[in-house]
């Protein structure tokens, strides 16, 4: 290890993660969503299979942690309770099984599912009720476990089309905050070790709050129409990259 950079990475990965890191905020705080796929992605390129969910995980803590807490005023807190109920039982579930995975198996799953996320079809977004709402929770924080980048599911659960847009940041941050810092305690508890990757965590979480900060006050001005079409093109191009390098070794 040379200094805070973990050693499976040289620098001009680590720097090329920060400034992700930062823009991939910017968008989700602009946008709503799309950021931490965009960062999973991305990240999948560089950092080994077997760090790539944990890692994101905490950086999407604290990127997610810190927008929720810029916009605490409109988070539905209710609704954040029940789901993290919720998410507290997927985490528990997940924490049996997400061990046993094969790397290639999680590498697959990480590329299958952010296609499909792009690609496939959406679930209508309406109110919940409390039990839907727990069993939200529970269903996305397992499958997280996984795929690592839930949170086109999370939206299409707990969105409601009585928010305003600084409402569903809000309280998409604050649910996703819950879900990632449960990650991190499963992982944690599974064996693996966060200590070589701390310091660039730490930096692009850095990063990612100034790209939040930036975001927020981009909020209403911005069109999403072209960044929503540069997105799917981007992430697509990524998560076929993933793809090949999975099944490399099968052909």
């Amino acid at each position: 290890m040379i200094g805070w950079l973990p050693p499976e990475l040289v620098a001009l990965d680590a720097v090329w993660l920060i400034l992700t890191a930062g823009f991939t905020s910017l968008m989700t705080a602009t946008l709503g969503i799309g950021g931490g796929v965009l960062l999973l992605v991305a990240m999948a390129q560089i950092v080994p299979i077997a760090a790539l969910i944990p890692v994101h995980g905490l950086v999407q803590l604290g990127s997610n942690g810190n927008r929720a807490l810029m916009t605490r005023q409109h988070i539905d807190w209710p609704l954040c309770g029940r789901f993290l109920l919720g998410a507290l039982i997927g985490a528990g579930l997940a924490s049996l099984v997400v061990v046993q995975l094969p790397l290639q198996v999680i590498q697959l799953a990480v590329a299958g599912f952010i296609l499909w996320m792009v690609w496939g079809p959406k679930p209508a977004m309406r109110t919940l009720t409390p039990l839907r709402t727990l069993l939200a929770g529970s269903l996305t924080t397992f499958v997280s476990m996984f795929v690592g980048a839930s949170g086109p599911l999370v939206a299409a659960f707990v969105h409601r089309h009585s928010y305003d847009k600084m409402q569903t940041v809000a309280t998409f941050a604050a649910a996703m905050t819950g879900q990632h810092l449960l990650k991190g305690v499963v992982f944690s508890f599974i064996g693996f070790s966060f200590i070589d990757w701390l310091p660039l965590i730490g930096l692009m979480i850095l990063s990612g709050m100034l790209g939040t900060w930036i975001g927020l006050n981009l909020l209403q001005k911005v069109s999403s129409v072209w960044f929503n079409r540069l997105f799917r093109i981007i992430v697509t191009v990524l998560a076929l990259r993933l793809l090949w390098q999975a099944l490399q070794p099968l052909i």
